[in-house]
Parts: C-alpha cells; structure tokens; sequence
C-alpha cells in the first residue's frame, strides 16, 4: 500500500516546505504530486498534512511516515552504492575546486557522506583562488568544480545544485540601513569587500553592478567569508554574499542585509563535470548527496 515514490514525495514535501518546491524536486508536475498525495490519503483513509499551513504541518499520521521514511530511504541509498560497486568495482579519482568559496557550510557535510560510502575513491578539494579551474577540469587536472558562472565548453557539462540570492552584507550602522534595497550606484562610496578572484568571477559585478557601469569606490580582499563579515560589521566596508551564507550572522544580529535591486540577484551553484564523469556511480551520487544536504542545511535556497 505504502509504496517507495510516497516516502520520497512526503519527504521532499517536509524539506521544501510547499508543493511547489516539492514536486520539482521528485521531478513531477505540482498536479502529479497533489495527486500522488491523495491517492495515498484515499488509501490510508486519514490526511497527511494539512492544508495552506506555512511551513507545511504534518499530521500525526504524516509524521509516522517520515519517521519511516528518514529510516527507510537512507537504507535504499546505501544498498545502491553497495550495489553499484559490486557491479562495476568502480574506484577512481575525485579532485573537487570550489569557485563558490562559501560552501564550505554544505560541502563538508557532504564530502564526509561521501568519503564514508565510497572509501575506494580518491578525495581531493582545491580553492580556485590562484588558478583558473575550468580549464583544469578540462584538461583533466580536476573532476569537478562548484560554480556560479558557467562558460560553454567543449567536454563540460554543468549540474545545477541550487539557486540562491546574492545580498549585500552591511554593518547595523550603515547609512544603506535605510533602505528597503540596494540600488547600483549606492556602491559608488563603497568599499567592496571580496574574495581575491577576479571581478568577472563574483556575483555582484556580473549582475548588478556591470550591467550598470557602475564600480565601487575601491575593493577590498579576504579569502575566508568570517573575515569578511567582521570587515563589515566594524564598518570597514560591505559585501555581497550568498543569503545562507548570511543566515547564522543575521540571527544573532552581527550584521544586515539588503537585497541588490528591487527584485534581488539570483544565481544558480552548479557543479562543473567531464562528459565522460557524468554517469559514473559514484559522481552522481556525490551530486545527489550534495542536493540533499544543501536543501537540508540551507536557508534561503530553491530548487535550480
């Protein structure tokens, strides 16, 4: 009666926290899922959450099977990598470069969930401060890179991870606390502070300030994001960075934030992969488990 895909729908539906959300995430149409859920209704005669709650409220009826779901599909998964090495004896070599610099937040938690279930692959993670990472995966020197600004390229494929808006971090003094968002020119006075990569790899100037052909009064450089954002809250200068990346530091009132633009910047993390990688077990699983981790530790994500 309870079958696989109603585990996976309930589940997506409790970490996405609405239909829609949900049903992109199983790869359904929002109708197809609606459906879905009813049909299982009908057949355990009893509701499963109930309606126009938000965040979703599950039943008790509905909690019971996300405890058996969060038993049962963790199971399943494991159980197919186990198979899949059975069947293809696959080791091979992952040599990871984070362009998004981040990440960290996510990528630690699934580079751990991975190295447990695949300890016969090789696990390597590099910063794309120094060196321009796409063309090393290209030539092979790397298995895949995490990006925010994608380039065609012959051989490269790209796997949308998660969509995020890039907002501006100020200090709780800043004289842009007045405003409801952040308009091109309000940068003009500004010290940026940023990642020491090139402008034409960052957000901010890609989408909201070239377009405008407008350029900060001067930029300013720290590799690690907590560098930044004490930067920001003695009043040194500002930063845009990823709106979960924020989270922990808006909640306890370090810093705030403002959106760029009245409708904000949104931009899309993508994992750069070879053609010839795209279907090895143990790279689709490292991209599955780095789907789920994100939606499950992120604030302020959507579905690419």
């Amino acid at each position: 009666m309870i079958e696989l895909r109603h585990l996976k729908t309930l589940s997506a539906l409790r970490d996405a926290g609405s239909l829609v959300e949900a049903a992109e995430r199983v790869h359904l149409t929002q109708s197809a899922l609606s459906h879905q859920i009813k049909d299982l209704e009908d057949r355990l005669d009893c509701s499963l959450f109930i309606r126009k709650t938000k965040p979703i409220c599950f039943t008790s009826a509905g909690q019971r099977l996300l405890s058996l779901a969060d038993e049962m599909l963790p199971m399943i998964r494991s159980a197919e990598r186990d198979i899949a090495r059975l069947a293809g004896g696959e080791a091979g070599r992952l040599n990871l470069c984070i362009e998004c610099h981040s990440c960290f937040d996510w990528l630690m938690p699934t580079i751990d969930h991975f190295r447990q279930h695949w300890p016969e692959v090789e696990l390597d993670l590099s910063s794309g401060f120094s060196f321009q990472p796409l063309p090393a995966l290209a030539r092979g020197d790397l298995d895949l890179v995490i990006t925010a600004d994608p380039e065609p390229r012959n051989g490269i494929t790209y796997v949308p991870l998660f969509t995020y808006e890039s907002v501006l971090a100020i200090s709780k003094q800043h004289r842009l606390m007045a405003r409801k968002h952040i308009h091109p020119t309000d940068l003009e006075q500004e010290v940026l502070i940023t990642y020491p990569v090139e402008p034409s790899r960052l957000d901010i100037f890609n989408h909201f300030l070239d377009p405008a052909g407008v350029e900060p009064s001067s930029i300013r450089t720290a590799e690690l994001t907590v560098m930044m954002l004490q930067l920001v809250a003695s009043g040194r200068g500002v930063a845009a960075l990823p709106n979960w990346a924020l989270h922990e530091y808006l909640q306890r009132e370090y810093i705030a934030a403002r959106s760029l633009g009245e409708k904000g910047v949104w931009c899309t993390l993508y994992a750069a992969i070879r053609e010839d990688q795209k279907n090895a077990d143990f790279m689709v699983d490292f991209l599955n488990t780095a789907k789920e981790v994100s939606f499950r530790n992120l604030t302020g994500i959507k579905s690419a």
